[in-house]
């Protein structure tokens, strides 16, 4: 079977065609710009060059009949018939607490996504805007929807609640849900086996570490506890996103700041984070190369990211009480060879022992720590298409 992965924004989205026999990656792009002029489409088939085109997209279901006609084109195709595509699979960013797990999507799940929209309403409108367009272009063709939340759903209520009035979760369902939840049981996962432990006797914490970045304690092989709220606002210093901040200072930034709710959450959104600090990039290869030059606020953004960062592994040790392995992933945990660095090697406290050798390279599977560190440190590069690829034909294999 080969599925069809799609990872939709609103003007934008990300796709994969997998051969599920294998579990290979035959073609990959990603479609910019839709609505707007000089929309552009990337398409790179697994065994071909990557082919870029510039021209107007109108609207979603343009783009994809796009990408599928690549997909079967005579030249540059990948399959011989769209009738080969057994099943679409969706990342759907948040699922609440009606989905504890991927779904077969009908007119029930699209009515409950589109309920979910408070929640979620940058993200879930154009995970349906994708859906829908999926539907349109392809009926009769099963969609399965992979939900960010999901594997955040074995959260015990002292993980998840907060300390507001209990009315305000049992009235508009505020709690911590968590994100980014395909990419922790992806890598979770796949640590356990890299070490051959049981997944359910597996405790390890997950580094997610990106533009968007999220830590999740896993005890059991189970979601335990995560970094990321009711929105991926809360939690760790990230690109744009402040993390964790004083309750109280939209309130005062309000009253003295002159800022609207809107203009609040956005700074909160878009101009904080390593981008607030620094004042020069959300990107940690440019906040790198300006400290190694001498700036000190470039300086004091690393330094701030590696605290919290510490906070949370140390915070999430004492609650997991047992650690298998920590695990780095994503764009700066996968590459930042400087950074991981500076993290582990202040996680002596904990017995870990790092290996300064091992941690030379990017992008790849590896331990970082010493044979004899009683915690595993590791960089497993994340998968979250090959999670929503696999569930999608668990699901439909299922029906």
């Amino acid at each position: 079977m080969f599925v069809f992965v799609l990872n939709c924004g609103s003007s934008s989205f990300k796709y994969q065609l997998l051969d599920m026999s294998n579990e290979h990656r035959v073609a990959v792009g990603l479609v910019e710009r839709i609505g707007m002029k000089d929309s552009i489409l990337a398409y790179e088939p697994a065994n071909g060059d990557k082919i870029t085109e510039i021209a107007d997209i109108a609207d979603h279901e343009v783009a994809i009949k796009r990408v599928l006609d690549k997909l079967v084109d005579d030249k540059v195709g990948v399959i011989t018939s769209l009738a080969d595509i057994g099943a679409i699979g969706h990342r759907v960013v948040h699922g609440a607490e009606k989905f504890s797990g991927s779904v077969l999507i009908n007119a029930a799940v699209l009515a409950a996504l589109k309920e979910n929209i408070p929640l979620a309403p940058l993200h879930n409108p154009a995970n349906i805007t994708g859906i829908e367009a999926m539907m349109s272009a392809m009926p009769g063709v099963a969609n399965v929807g992979v939900f960010d939340t999901a594997f955040h759903a074995t959260m015990p209520a002292e993980s998840y609640i907060y300390a507001l009035p209990y009315e305000w979760y049992e009235q508009h369902h505020v709690r911590r849900y968590g994100f980014h939840g395909t990419s922790h049981r992806f890598v979770s996962e796949r640590a356990a086996e890299m070490l051959g432990i049981a997944r359910d006797q597996f405790n390890c914490i997950t580094c997610h570490m990106g533009n968007g970045s999220s830590f999740t304690a896993v005890k059991g092989g189970k979601s335990y506890d995560t970094s990321m709220g009711m929105t991926p606002l809360e939690g760790i210093v990230m690109g744009t996103r402040c993390g964790d901040v004083d309750a109280g200072i939209p309130g005062f930034m309000a009253a003295h700041g002159n800022m609207s709710f809107a203009d609040i959450d956005n700074a909160l959104n878009k101009k904080s984070g390593l981008l607030g600090i620094s004042g020069i990039s959300s990107d940690m290869r440019d906040i790198r190369k300006a400290a190694k030059e001498g700036n000190a606020r470039a300086r004091l953004a690393i330094d701030v990211l590696c605290h919290r960062v510490l906070k949370y592994i140390g915070a999430y040790a004492i609650e997991l009480g047992r650690v298998d392995a920590i695990i780095f992933t994503g764009g700066i945990g996968e590459n930042d060879l400087d950074f991981r660095a500076s993290i582990v090697e202040r996680l002596g406290i904990l017995g870990i022992r790092f290996d300064a050798s091992a941690n030379t390279v990017r992008g790849k599977e590896v331990v970082i720590s010493t044979a004899d560190s009683p915690i595993k440190v590791m960089v497993v590069p994340t998968n979250e298409e090959l999670v929503i690829a696999r569930d999608t034909r668990e699901i439909v294999d299922r029906y």
